[in-house]
C-alpha cells in the first residue's frame, strides 16, 4: 500500500527521517529486547541521541537545540514508534525542555537547555502522586522556602523516565492555601541530590523499557534559583499551557503506531499460509485490513492537521484534547485487530503487534485520561 505523504514534509524532513530510520534500526532495534528486560534503555543512547541531533529539536540553536519545529520532533516519534520503540521516553524529555523555553528565566534555559539537547540531562515530569494524578490541586509534595533553598518533601509515583532522569519538572506546592494559585514547578537536578531517592521501576502491562519509578523527597534542598519561571504559584498556569503540545504528541505516536502496526499485518497474512492460501486471500481477512487502512488514513489526515496548527501556534486546547481521546481510543482498537489477523502468534511478545498493543493501553490513561479529555470538550459544546 503506498503511503500517504503529509502536507507537511519537505526534502530536509525527509532526510531527518531517513537518518532517524537508520539510527533506530542500527542503534536501537538490536538493544530493545535488552531493554524490556531490564526495564530501561539506559544512558548511553541518550547521549548518541544527542550526538545524532536528534533531542530537542523543536528547542531554538541559542539554547542548544536543533532549531527547527513541531515537525522535526514528529518525525523523530514516527519512526521509533512504527518500529514499536517505546522505551526511549523522548517526548516527555521534550515536554520537560518545552517548559523551560515557555516558562523559564533566560538564565534557567541558558543553563538547562544544552544539556538536555545532548543527552546528558535526561527531562522527566514529576506529576502524579499516589493521591493525586488528573486532579493536580491534590498535589502534596510540598517545597517551603529556606533562604536560597526550598526543602521538599513528598513523593510521585508512574514517573516516566524517572530512573534515568537529570532533571524533573517537579510539581509542587509552594503555599499550604486550597486551589491552584499554590501549585509551582521547581527544575529539579537529581544529581548527588541528597534527600532525593528512586524507589521502584514499576512492573507494568507494557512499556516494559520505558523506566516508570517512584520517586522520593526528603528534606531535599533544591536552589530557589530553580524555580521555573521565578515567581511561585504559577505551576498550574504553565502546566495548563503546554497540554496541548502534550496530548497532540500522545496522537502522533498512536497514529504511527498503527501505521507500523498495519504494515506488520499485511506481511505476516500475505506470508502465513493457511487451507492452501495465504490468509490474506480470504475475503474476511481483506475486508477487515481494507477497514483498518481506512481509520488509520483517517487518523493520518487528522493528526496531519492537528500538526500544521502547532507549527502555525494555533493548535487550541480542545482539538489537542479531541485528538488525544480519538486518536488512542483507536489506536488500541486497531491494534486489537491487528493481534486478532495474527492468531495465536499475535499472542507473543516475539511479534511486534503483541508489543504494540500492550504498550498502546496507557494513551488513553497519561497525558490526562481520556474522561478528562471528553469533560474538556464538552466544556465548549
Amino acid at each position: 500500500m503506498d503511503e500517504q505523504r503529509s502536507p507537511w514534509m519537505d526534502d530536509d524532513l525527509q532526510m531527518l527521517r531517513d537518518a532517524v530510520a537508520k539510527f533506530a534500526e542500527a542503534e536501537m532495534m538490536p538493544l530493545d529486547a535488552q531493554w524490556r528486560a531490564q526495564h530501561h534503555v539506559g544512558k548511553d543512547i541518550w547521549r548518541r541521541a544527542g550526538e545524532q541531533g536528534f533531542l530537542c529539536t523543536d528547542i531554538p540553536a541559542e539554547y542548544g537545540g536543533g532549531g527547527g519545529d513541531f515537525r522535526h520532533e514528529t518525525v523523530i516519534y514516527e519512526e521509533l514508534n512504527r518500529r514499536g520503540l517505546s522505551g526511549f521516553g523522548q517526548g516527555v524529555h521534550s515536554i520537560a525542555a518545552h517548559y523551560l523555553l515557555n516558562h523559564g528565566s533566560e538564565e534557567q534555559k541558558r543553563r538547562l537547555l544544552p544539556g538536555m539537547a545532548r543527552g546528558e540531562l535526561i527531562g522527566a515530569i514529576g506529576i502524579t502522586e499516589p493521591g493525586a494524578g488528573s486532579d493536580m490541586k491534590g498535589i502534596r509534595t510540598r517545597a517551603v522556602r529556606d533562604g536560597d533553598y526550598y526543602v521538599v518533601n513528598g513523593s510521585k509515583i508512574f514517573i516516566s523516565n524517572g530512573f534515568l532522569a537529570g532533571l524533573i519538572a517537579l510539581v509542587v506546592k509552594t503555599d499550604s492555601a486550597p486551589g491552584s494559585k499554590s501549585v509551582s514547578i521547581l527544575m529539579v537536578e537529581t544529581k548527588d541530590l541528597k534527600g532525593y531517592r528512586v524507589g521502584r521501576v514499576l512492573d507494568k502491562m507494557g512499556l516494559h523499557a520505558q523506566d516508570t519509578a517512584e520517586l522520593f523527597f526528603d528534606n531535599a534542598r533544591i536552589p530557589a534559583a530553580n524555580l521555573l519561571g521565578g515567581e511561585e504559584g504559577k505551576g498550574m498556569y504553565q502546566l495548563m499551557s503546554d497540554l496541548p503540545y502534550e496530548r497532540i504528541l500522545i496522537g502522533v505516536c498512536g497514529v504511527a503506531a498503527m501505521e507500523g502496526a498495519l504494515a506488520a499485518t499485511l506481511r505476516y497474512t500475505k506470508e502465513r499460509k493457511a487451507f492452501g492460501q495465504s490468509v490474506f486471500e480470504f475475503q474476511n481477512t481483506k475486508f477487515r485490513l481494507a477497514e483498518i487502512a481506512t481509520i488509520v488514513r483517517v487518523a493520518r489526515t487528522f493528526v496531519d492537521d492537528c500538526i500544521t496548527r502547532v507549527v502555525a501556534g494555533k493548535l487550541d486546547t480542545v482539538t489537542a484534547s479531541m485528538a488525544k481521546w480519538w486518536l488512542s481510543d483507536i489506536q488500541q482498537k486497531m491494534l486489537d485487530e491487528c493481534v486478532q489477523l495474527h492468531g495465536g502468534y499475535g499472542y507473543m511478545n516475539e511479534y511486534l503487534v503483541c508489543r504494540m498493543f500492550a504498550d498502546s493501553r496507557v494513551q488513553r490513561i497519561y497525558g490526562g485520561t481520556n474522561e478528562i479529555m471528553k469533560e474538556v470538550i464538552s466544556r465548549a459544546l
